[in-house]
């Protein structure tokens, strides 16, 4: 990456991670991708009960791996033949984890994390239950501000994890939600489909519970 480009990067992760100790959160830098499971691992302990969010972040940093090395209790979403019924269970599990990694939709210069789900057992994890989250994203998810992190889900996270996730919704055709072609709408408007993903939106800005959640911040671009 170019100094001058690379200066103006690490201004706005050092005013994030600022902001984000500020909200009483957590706030860690990692310069590339090969030394976040160095960090993650730093803030684990053996024997762990931890789960995760569905995350493209955490797999391209190698945590996923890390969770699966077998050094922690881990609540594996993905474990092949899980009926649906085993899945909601495990999802329900999760609230009494040790630790919860996930990444986030977006987080804002001022210190707040924007995350937007369909079935919600994410958000609903990193609001309240585990007794630690812990946040990896890469410097492309920070923005401005919350209207930023809102077009951020509309034009980009959202139409990817649908692609992802094969969920049959207008964004997947399109590229863009819905109601962005609706001068005047609500942030939280969108299309009517049953494989929705944007159902539920959650803002975390203070934090009563004072490091309960840690951030990550990666010096390189990285997920949805």
């Amino acid at each position: 990456m170019d100094d001058a480009l690379k200066a103006v990067i690490m201004q706005r992760i050092e005013k994030t991670m600022e902001n984000l100790r500020k909200n009483n959160m957590e706030a860690y830098y990692v310069e590339n991708r090969a030394g976040v499971a160095d960090k993650v691992r730093e803030l684990l302990h053996k024997g762990d009960l931890v789960g995760n969010g569905g995350s493209q972040t955490l797999k391209e940093t190698g945590v996923m791996a890390l969770l699966q090395s077998g050094d922690y209790d881990y609540l594996d979403r993905d474990r092949p033949g899980m009926t649906p019924e085993e899945k909601d269970d495990l999802f329900r599990r999760t609230f009494f984890c040790d630790a919860y990694l996930t990444s986030s939709n977006a987080i804002t210069e001022n210190g707040e994390l924007y995350n937007v789900d369909g079935h919600s057992n994410r958000i609903a994890a990193m609001i309240f239950g585990p007794k630690s989250v812990i946040v990896v994203a890469g410097y492309n998810k920070i923005v401005r501000n919350l209207s930023e992190a809102a077009e951020r889900v509309k034009r980009l996270a959202a139409p990817a994890n649908c692609q992802r996730l094969h969920c049959e919704t207008y964004c997947l055709h399109t590229g863009q939600c819905r109601s962005l072609e609706e001068p005047g709408s609500d942030f939280s408007a969108g299309c009517r489909s049953a494989g929705r993903v944007c159902c539920n939106f959650a803002i975390q800005a203070q934090q009563r519970q004072k490091g309960r959640i840690k951030v990550i911040l990666v010096g390189e671009e990285l997920g949805y």
